[in-house]
């Protein structure tokens, strides 16, 4: 258990990791050239993680082909977003928004799902919303596509999760993973191409390929996790990256979050907890993992 619980706080930090250096680059290239490049080279590293009985080349066959690709494209847009985010607002102000995602996940359960909430659940919405707000304060500071971007990121996710949680038993990782790269790799290409796309140099180039070496150690660790520990117990261990992006955001882009938003940031975090411990009180474990990497 403990093994699980620490392997998943480092899987955090290395998707932390792969979020800063990717924020780092941002003026440098485009949003599709960093997303391109990050994709390629995480793809390159997941190769080496294929799961036992399970082979890349039949990636493709698929049991529900409509339903993983419309995991993908929610994935590849969440991605482009994520991108765009982090390379314009601070990392604590993403993060308090993407931690909407298991907030939203409640919300499109019952309309996708039918499943029935409960009054807690729906006062760890209302909480999570108001931390967000503390966080970001509309009318009281100027709003940028940025936040909209994260915003739209977290429905995304929450689109993934929902998707996934259908999928789940009926599908192989390597064919979710290997859409997810392929079609990444397309629509970030074109992208790249139609816009302006610019020749790293040999340090750019590490750079990039730090960020996909982060989220592919992130994937890997995160599977191993899961191994030695269930996922009711992974799950809360999602919120230390709220810690990570005050520290990176201090250290390395100078941003220090208030008083303010700091408590956002804390009711946020408290709220996307409470769902789960209210599905677990309801279920008597977490059947769905709300908090695994949904992108690149």
């Amino acid at each position: 258990m403990t093994n699980g619980i620490l392997l998943a706080l480092i899987a955090y930090a290395s998707y932390s990791g792969s979020d800063a250096v990717v924020k780092s680059l941002g003026g440098q290239f485009t949003v599709f050239e960093i997303g391109f490049f990050a994709t390629l080279f995480a793809g390159l590293f997941l190769f080496f993680t294929r799961p036992v009985g399970e082979r890349w080349r039949d990636f493709w066959r698929t049991k529900r082909p409509w339903a993983v690709q419309a995991r993908a494209w929610a994935g590849i847009a969440s991605g482009v977003l994520s991108v765009y985010a982090f390379t314009t607002i601070p990392l604590a102000e993403v993060y308090a928004l993407i931690f909407l995602a298991p907030l939203l996940v409640t919300i499109l359960s019952t309309v996708i799902l039918k499943e029935k909430v409960g009054p807690w659940r729906w006062l760890a919405v209302i909480a999570g919303f108001a931390g967000v707000m503390l966080v970001v304060r509309p009318g009281f500071r100027e709003l940028h596509l940025g936040h909209l971007a994260a915003f739209v990121n977290a429905f995304l996710a929450a689109t993934s999760v929902i998707l996934m949680r259908s999928l789940a038993q009926q599908e192989k990782r390597t064919t979710m993973l290997g859409v997810l790269v392929g079609y990444g790799l397309l629509f970030n290409g074109i992208g790249a191409a139609a816009t302006s796309f610019t020749l790293p140099n040999a340090i750019q180039l590490v750079w990039l390929a730090m960020a996909g070496a982060f989220t592919a150690g992130g994937q890997l660790l995160q599977l191993l996790a899961a191994k030695y520990a269930p996922a009711n117990r992974i799950a809360p261990t999602h919120y230390s990256q709220i810690l990570w992006a005050v520290i990176l955001g201090a250290l390395f882009f100078q941003e220090y979050p208030d008083f303010l938003s700091l408590v956002g940031l804390a009711v946020v975090g408290g709220s996307g907890l409470l769902t789960m411990v209210r599905e677990e009180v309801r279920l008597g474990t977490v059947r769905w993992n709300p908090f695994s990497r949904t992108r690149l």
